[in-house]
C-alpha cells in the first residue's frame, strides 16, 4: 500500500483547479501605517491535539508578535529559532522580497540563532510563513503560519476568519512523520486552525470572508462548503476577477491561498459543512454555524466587487516574451537540475535568464505519473489559455500539474535579483526540489 490517498482522484480534485486556480493570525485592521512596524516570528516546541479525544502531541509551532500588517508597510522582521534543529524561513506570497528569499539571501537559522531583515509590503493579501522548505526528512513535520496584510479599503463583510489547513502522519510511537520519508499507510490527520476541526459563527443574510490555507506537507486538496455562494475573491495574495466558485468547492495546492467571500442566507440555527477532499474518504473539518439572532440585513447583498488592485500589470505582452520549459517530475533526476535544498548552490547557474521588464512564458511538462507542485518565487504568475490567446482572471505563486500534462504560465519580471523555484510531487515521501531564475 502507498502513502497515497485512494477513492476520488487527484484528476477529480484536480479537475477544479482550472475554474478557481482555492490559526492564528494577526488582528486585521485598517489603521493608519507609521514608518516602519516590527514583527517576530519565533519557532519553537508545543503542542496539539490531533484527533478528537487523544492527548496532546508534541510539535515545532510558528509565533508571532507584531501590530497588524497594511500593505505598504515598511516592517523590520526577526526570526528566532529555540528549536533544536535549524531552520529556514519562507514568505510566501510576497512580491520582490529579495531580503527574504530563501537559500540566496536567507541561511537556515542554528538553534537558537536569530536573523533578521527589512521588507515594504507592496500587496496586501494572505502570506504565509513556513519552514518547510529545508526540513525534509527531519525530526518532524515543520509548521505555517498565515500572515495577513490588510487592504487599504477592506471589502463590506460581517466577519473575517482564517481557515489554516494542515496534515499530519503518526509513526508507530505517536510521533508527527516528517514529509520526504516513506510513511507507510498510516492515514491522514488533519487540522484546522491548530485543532481537529473548527465551527465558524454566522448570521443571516451575512457576508463572511474566510481565508482558506492549504498548509498541507504535500497534498492537494479540495474543500466544499455546499448550499452557499462562494465568492473567489483572491488567490496566492493577489485580487482576481470576482467569480463563483462551482459547487462552492475551492481547489487548492500545497502552500496555495484562497480569500472568499461565502454569503450566508439560510434561517437561524442552520448548520452547513465544510468537507474536505483528498483523493480519499472525505473529511468534514468544520462547520458554518447560524447564530440564532436576527438576520443582518432584509436581504442578501449583490455580487461584491473586486478588492483594491496590488497594481500588477493589466497586460503580459506575449509576443516578445522570452520562452522556455521546465520539466516536472520523472525525467528531472537524470537530468541533474533540481537540486535538494541542502545542495542548492546560487552559483550552478538559472535555470533561465531575463532582462526587467520582459514577459516570461514558461511550459510546465509533468513528466511523473503523479500530480507534481510548482511553486515560483519572487513574481505572481497568470495561468495561460491553452492556445496562448488569454489567460485566466487571476494570478498564483502556486500551481498543481496532473500527470502528464503541461501548462503554461506567464508572468512580467518585474524584480531583478535570484530567485527560487520549487518543484515536488503530491505524495508525502517525496522529496521538495529547488532551483533558480535570474532577473538582471
Amino acid at each position: 500500500m502507498t502513502d497515497q490517498p485512494l477513492a476520488l482522484s487527484r484528476r477529480t480534485v484536480l479537475a477544479g483547479l482550472g475554474a478557481v486556480a482555492a490559526a492564528p493570525a494577526l488582528p486585521i485592521q485598517a489603521a493608519a501605517a507609521p514608518a516602519r512596524k516590527t514583527l517576530v516570528l519565533r519557532a519553537a516546541m508545543g503542542s496539539a491535539v490531533l484527533k478528537p479525544g487523544a492527548a496532546a502531541v508534541a510539535r515545532p509551532v510558528l509565533s508571532l508578535e507584531g501590530p497588524p500588517l497594511l500593505r505598504g508597510d515598511e516592517v523590520a522582521v526577526q526570526f528566532d529559532n529555540k528549536l533544536a534543529e535549524p531552520a529556514l524561513l519562507t514568505l510566501r506570497g510576497l512580491g520582490g522580497a529579495g531580503a527574504a528569499e530563501p537559500l540566496v539571501k536567507m541561511q537556515p537559522v542554528p538553534p537558537g540563532g536569530s536573523d533578521s531583515f527589512l521588507l515594504t509590503l507592496r500587496s496586501a493579501g494572505t502570506l504565509l510563513a513556513d519552514l518547510r522548505l529545508a526540513a525534509d526528512a527531519g525530526p518532524a513535520p515543520m509548521p505555517a503560519l498565515p500572515l495577513i496584510v490588510t487592504e487599504p479599503e477592506p471589502p463590506q463583510t460581517d466577519g473575517d476568519q482564517v481557515v489554516l489547513i494542515e496534515d499530519y502522519r503518526l509513526g508507530d510511537d505517536g510521533k508527527p512523520r516528517p514529509a520526504g520519508v516513506d510513511a507507510g499507510a498510516t492515514p491522514w490527520l488533519y487540522t484546522v486552525n491548530g485543532k481537529p476541526s473548527a465551527e465558524f459563527t454566522v448570521r443571516t443574510n451575512g457576508r463572511f470572508r474566510f481565508r482558506f490555507i492549504n498548509a498541507c506537507q504535500r497534498n492537494v486538496i479540495a474543500l466544499k462548503i455546499e448550499d452557499h455562494n462562494v465568492w473567489v475573491m483572491a488567490l496566492d495574495s493577489q485580487p482576481a476577477e470576482p467569480f463563483l466558485a462551482r459547487g462552492g468547492a475551492l481547489v487548492i495546492a500545497p502552500g496555495g491561498r484562497v480569500d472568499a467571500l461565502i454569503d450566508t442566507p439560510k434561517a437561524a440555527g442552520s448548520r452547513a459543512a465544510i468537507t474536505l477532499h483528498d483523493g480519499g474518504k472525505p473529511t468534514e473539518l468544520g462547520k458554518l454555524v447560524y447564530a440564532g439572532d436576527p438576520p443582518l440585513r432584509a436581504a442578501p447583498l449583490p455580487q461584491p466587487a473586486p478588492l483594491p488592485a496590488n497594481g500588477m500589470p493589466s497586460q503580459l505582452p506575449l509576443g516578445g516574451a522570452l520562452r522556455a520549459e521546465l520539466l516536472l517530475g520523472a525525467l528531472v533526476n537524470a537530468q541533474l537540475d533540481w537540486f535538494a535544498p541542502d545542495k542548492f548552490n546560487p552559483a550552478a547557474g538559472p535555470a533561465f535568464q531575463v532582462k526587467r521588464g520582459r514577459t516570461v512564458v514558461l511550459a510546465l511538462t509533468n513528466h511523473a505519473t503523479m500530480p507534481m507542485v510548482f511553486h515560483l518565487h519572487g513574481h505572481h504568475f497568470r495561468l495561460l489559455d491553452r492556445l496562448d490567446d488569454g489567460w485566466k482572471p487571476f494570478w498564483l505563486d502556486t500551481l498543481a500539474i496532473d500527470a502528464g500534462q503541461t501548462q503554461r504560465i506567464a508572468f512580467a519580471a518585474e524584480y531583478p535579483g535570484l530567485w527560487l523555484i520549487e518543484s515536488y510531487a503530491a505524495k508525502w515521501s517525496e522529496p521538495r526540489l529547488v532551483r533558480s531564475y535570474l532577473v538582471t
